[in-house]
């Protein structure tokens, strides 16, 4: 059997979900997270398979075509490295979880995540997505019952976020290319601001983040999946002026959220917001809707979410040992634990686009593009990274200067952790040294996308041939 004779997407998605049911009847805690990382790293390595598959033009076979006559699940260049992408989270996030946290540490829920999340990436098929960003919300309210924590909050904006979802695309295929398709992708945009927390709806994220498990928190929100929703249904046939209320919302958010991160006392509040200004970034590229502007957001997407789920690691590695982390007083940890205070610096300042990271170009593009669309956005996003980089050195000496605190607990990194927090070095620092071929594959979506918004949008600019 050759390459193009196997359904690589079609067993990345489905695997995860038999590992979910193989984990679920393993009674011993160890034992089933040990199967668990199994299934995730196969995962990871059929899902890097169906990206080479893509890239090298290889025939690819459908499973889906075979049976139902169309291919729902399928590979382009936005989402060809992204579906990698989220297997890798999975399987770092899932490796790195220390012994005293594997019990709770829901394998069954993240590895149903996990499956429901590649469907979602993979997918191109606009009912088929809606239903399944329906179907992402399901899993942390089991997480948040499991532990006997309050689902109110989190209930209450996801229903919310359900309806103008449903609704928005609903409107959106009923009305076409008509004036009302305005008014549904505003339903849609809506949506996709309050799933990616956007202020004044940001309180139901901060919540999630400190009530959830650390490592399913960030597998929830680390691979953007809101962004993921915008591109495919809301920017090829939003308005302008939809786009531009994303992009205020963005922008308000970014600066709010980075200030918020300044000042906060509890790590994982700091993580929240620090998290939430990150990603707010991203989304501005899509108020502009340049080339240059689009494409820097594509890449910040990547570099983000890999640079945010090896920034939350490390956090979590350290509340893994010392509990819930006080940011009103020195620890002096750098003694303890020298590899742990360096995977923070450098997974901090990557978040923010420190030069020879792989978020720096991505980082250059955005604020080009803003700066010559409209000043007060590239200012916004200059004043809000300026301020996250502010927020990282500030929580590092808070963490590891100081007076080292007489303790006989040990603070060394373990060997998994280790692997999973080098791993996320060595892309953001190689990706950072060699750029090249992510931007340009980014540059051409980017392209693709706003040529596509040309048609379907009356009015939209064409995007130039060149830079």
């Amino acid at each position: 059997m050759t390459a193009s004779e196997i359904p690589w997407v079609e067993l990345a998605i489905s695997l995860p979900l038999i590992g979910a049911v193989v984990t679920g009847r393993i009674r011993d805690p160890r034992r089933a997270f040990q199967a668990g990382v199994a299934f995730t790293g196969l995962t990871l390595a059929l899902s890097i398979a169906a990206m080479i598959v893509f890239f090298t033009g290889t025939p690819y076979y459908s499973l889906q075509e075979r049976l139902l006559g169309s291919a729902m699940f399928r590979l382009d260049e936005l989402n060809a490295p992204l579906l990698p992408l989220v297997a890798l989270l999975h399987f770092l996030t899932c490796v790195a979880t220390p012994r005293s946290k594997m019990r709770r540490f829901s394998v069954g829920w993240s590895l149903t995540s996990e499956s429901i999340r590649l469907a979602i990436f993979a997918c191109q098929y606009p009912p088929l997505l809606l239903a399944l960003l329906v179907l992402c919300v399901l899993p942390p309210v089991m997480e948040l019952r499991n532990r006997r924590e309050p689902v109110r909050a989190y209930a209450i904006h996801m229903a919310l976020f359900v309806v103008l979802l449903i609704g928005g695309g609903a409107g959106l295929q009923l009305s076409g290319k008509g004036a009302f398709a305005g008014w549904a992708s505003a339903a849609m945009m809506l949506a996709i601001l309050l799933r990616c927390g956007m202020a004044p709806t940001h309180t139901w994220l901060i919540d999630w983040l400190e009530r959830a498990s650390f490592g399913n928190a960030i597998l929830f929100v680390t691979p953007l999946t809101g962004m993921y929703a915008a591109v495919r249904l809301v920017l090829p046939v939003a308005p302008d002026w939809v786009l531009n209320t994303i992009g205020l919302a963005s922008l308000v958010t970014t600066v709010y959220a980075a200030g918020m991160a300044l000042i906060q006392n509890d790590a994982r509040r700091f993580f929240a917001y620090f998290f939430l200004s990150q990603a707010s970034i991203v989304l501005i590229g899509l108020e502009l809707h340049t080339p240059a502007a689009l494409a820097g957001s594509l890449s910040m997407w990547i570099s983000s979410s890999l640079s945010l789920t090896g920034f939350g690691l490390t956090l979590r590695a350290l509340e893994a040992r010392i509990g819930r982390v006080d940011l009103t007083r020195f620890h002096g940890l750098y003694r303890r634990t020298p590899s742990l205070a360096i995977a923070f610096m450098i997974t901090g300042l990557a978040c923010v686009g420190f030069p020879g990271t792989l978020g720096f170009v991505a980082a250059e593009l955005i604020v080009d593009g803003a700066v010559v669309a409209d000043p007060v956005v590239g200012l916004g996003v200059v004043l809000a990274t300026a301020l996250n980089g502010m927020a990282v050195v500030r929580v590092y000496l808070l963490l590891f200067t100081g007076a080292d605190e007489p303790s006989t607990l040990s603070l060394i990194m373990g060997p998994r952790e280790r692997f999973a927090i080098l791993t996320v070095l060595a892309l953001v620092i190689g990706g950072g040294l060699y750029p090249m071929p992510g931007v340009a594959s980014r540059d051409r979506v980017a392209r693709t996308i706003l040529a596509e918004r040309a048609v379907t949008v009356p009015g939209a600019a064409v995007p130039a041939a060149g830079h």
